[in-house]
């Protein structure tokens, strides 16, 4: 099974000690198990996993999502935007979170699935400094792989 973004930043606020409120649909193809939740706890995180994503939002400084069905996940489609209604960054949830509150996702968005439109243009730069960013990263991560060996 492939890595989701949701585990990698789930790893990356477990290693900063961050506060990390996550909803997850019933029908998401990932877990989190008990023990996982209590190694994020106990080594200076705050982990907390909720059904719904108005749980999940209330206090959150930045939200994240992503598409509902990836690139080689087209004939789980239907499937997919029926487990994730109710899970779309729309005004509403955005109303529970913290006054300035980021708004990130990366890339390709499909709007009035997984985000509003409108949620979307108000945070554009927030989210295209995203995609900005992991141009970078993959470019350095080219240079390390073509570099001679010697240098």
């Amino acid at each position: 099974m492939e890595k989701s973004i949701q585990e990698d930043i789930r790893e990356i606020a477990h290693k900063t000690g961050e506060r990390l409120r996550e909803a997850k649909a019933d029908k998401a193809q990932y877990t989190v198990t008990e023990t996982q939740t209590h190694e994020f706890n106990v080594d200076g995180g705050e982990f907390s996993l909720f059904r719904t994503p108005k749980e999940a939002a209330v206090g959150a400084d930045v939200m994240i999502t992503d598409v509902w069905a990836s690139m080689g996940q087209e004939e789980e489609k239907a499937v997919r935007v029926k487990a994730f209604q109710g899970y779309q960054i729309n005004d509403e949830l955005m109303a529970l979170t913290n006054e300035g509150c980021m708004v990130q996702h990366c890339l390709p968005a499909h709007r009035g699935e997984e985000i509003t439109a409108e949620v979307f243009e108000a945070h554009a730069d927030e989210i295209f400094d995203e995609a900005e960013n992991r141009l970078h990263a993959q470019k350095a991560v080219m240079y390390l792989l073509m570099k001679e060996k010697d240098q």
